[in-house]
């Protein structure tokens, strides 16, 4: 094999540093070109994903109008409307090219333009929805669990303050929470019906088995499948509202009344407080590649990065 003399030598060292150096300056521009994260992000965002082009969606709620909800694009340059005439907008995910998210009583499936369309009616659930909330995507991304939360006016008492747990009025809460499975094609299957430990459900996961996580908004119950019945997991999150696993079995969970997210070991099942006393916890994205939840503070108006490793 012919040897490089030594001006040869030096020619293409240089060139492999140089190359080096390029390499390096673009993986930092990449990290420079990061969202940073609080970001401001417009009034009431309730659910995040992550979809086109890797950016950020966030359905904003806003005010009591009809028609004033909207879904957020964050990306490198900054904020905007990416879509917009929704009534209350909450749990929303990213499946086969479109964005997913409930509204009350129906399902808005939006493109990669911000067309929206409905996508499923309220007519077309097999029990009348009452107040679609979170969306999770299902194991197989072959459709998307909803949550059901029911008949919500009988939650609170005259302070809006959650009912206790063994008051008279807790006892008289409507069982019509419900877990729906929506497909491709819109076709709506009821997958959990209602139980008293699922009172005024919220928050919809899927586990590492591939099961239903729910989050219970009037008990606080986190509840997963065990030998194939939802049952709650130790501790009590009342007013829980988005539920995860990680890929280690370690579980999170919101709760938008106390301004709280926990992290719970899989095996234990013993709660660590990751963050506290926020206006509001609505319903996160876990990113455990990057170490973190993405979360909506709702009342703040920001969404808040939180580390997963406290």
């Amino acid at each position: 094999m012919k040897k490089l003399a030594p001006c040869d030598r030096n020619r293409v060292f240089r060139s492999i540093r140089g190359m080096a150096f390029i390499l390096i300056m673009f993986w930092v521009c990449q990290i420079n070109a990061q969202v940073q994260f609080p970001v401001d992000v417009g009034v009431k965002p309730e659910s995040i994903t992550k979809g086109f082009n890797g950016n950020y969606y966030v359905t904003l709620m806003n005010g009591k109008d009809k028609g004033d909800g909207q879904v957020a694009e964050i990306s490198e340059s900054g904020v905007k409307v990416f879509a917009k005439g929704f009534d209350e907008p909450k749990g929303i995910v990213f499946l086969e090219g479109h964005l997913y998210f409930s509204d009350l009583n129906r399902i808005w499936k939006v493109d990669s333009n911000g067309k929206a369309n409905v996508f499923v009616q309220k007519e077309d659930f097999p029990k009348e929805p009452l107040y679609l909330n979170d969306v999770s995507v299902d194991a197989d991304g072959k459709g998307i669990y909803v949550a059901d939360m029911g008949d919500t006016k009988y939650m609170r008492d005259g302070n809006n303050d959650l009912w206790p747990l063994d008051s008279d009025e807790a006892k008289k809460i409507p069982q019509v929470g419900r877990i729906y499975h929506i497909d491709l094609k819109g076709q709506v299957t009821i997958v959990q019906d209602g139980s008293p430990l699922m009172t005024n459900p919220n928050g919809v996961g899927v586990d590492n088995n591939g099961e239903i996580m729910v989050g219970a908004f009037f008990q606080g119950n986190f509840l997963v499948k065990k030998e194939g019945k939802l049952t709650p997991l130790k501790g009590t999150f009342r007013g829980a509202d988005a539920v995860e696993q990680d890929s280690q079995g370690n579980y999170y969970i919101s709760s938008w009344v106390q301004g709280t997210v926990w992290k719970i070991d899989g095996k234990t099942e013993e709660a660590t407080v990751l963050i506290s006393d926020l206006q509001s916890a609505a319903d996160f994205l876990l990113e455990e590649e990057h170490g973190r939840l993405l979360l909506p503070d709702m009342m703040a108006g920001q969404i808040l990065s939180v580390a997963i490793h406290p």
